[in-house]
C-alpha cells in the first residue's frame, strides 16, 4: 500500500496556519498580561523595548514604525498614549524639522524594565503550552 502525499502548497499552507494559530496564541497571552499587570498593549510594550535598546533612547518616527511592524500613523496614536503616561515624549530634528522623534522618559524605561520579567514569564509559559500541543514542532517543517 502506497501512502499518497498531499501536494507542497497543501502542506505549506497547513504548516503557515499552524504557525499563524501559534502567534496569535502566543500575542494574547502577552498582550493581556502586559494590560492586565502593567496597564500598556504590546505594541506599546514593544515601542518602549525598542527605544529603551536605541543608542539615545530615541528612534524617527517612521524607523519606529517599521521596527514594531506598525504603519506611520499607528505609530503617531500610540507614541501619543506612551507621551500622555509619561513613558516618551516627541522631539523634533534639529537638523530638520520635519523629523520627529519618539524618545524615552526615564518612568518609561522603568516601566519597561518592571514589565520585562512579566513579559519573559508569560512568553515562556504560552510556548511551552504550545509545546505541549505539539505546536512548537510545526516550526520545525517537513
Amino acid at each position: 500500500m502506497t501512502v499518497k502525499q498531499q501536494p507542497r502548497a497543501a502542506t505549506d499552507r497547513a504548516v503557515w496556519d499552524s504557525v499563524l494559530g501559534l502567534h496569535t496564541f502566543v500575542e494574547r497571552q502577552l498582550a493581556h498580561a502586559l494590560q492586565r499587570r502593567f496597564g500598556v498593549g504590546l505594541s506599546e510594550y514593544r515601542a518602549l523595548e525598542v527605544l529603551t535598546q536605541a543608542e539615545k533612547g530615541e528612534h524617527r518616527m517612521q524607523e519606529l514604525a517599521d521596527r514594531i511592524g506598525l504603519g506611520q500613523s499607528s505609530v503617531t496614536r500610540l507614541v501619543g498614549r506612551l507621551e500622555s503616561a509619561g513613558y516618551a515624549y516627541k522631539d523634533t530634528c534639529d537638523d530638520d524639522k520635519r523629523g520627529v522623534y519618539a524618545v524615552i522618559t526615564d518612568e518609561g524605561r522603568k516601566h519597561h524594565q518592571d514589565a520585562r520579567s512579566t513579559y519573559a514569564d508569560v512568553l515562556g509559559a504560552a510556548l511551552d503550552t504550545a509545546s505541549a500541543a505539539n505546536l512548537r514542532g510545526l516550526l520545525k517543517a517537513p
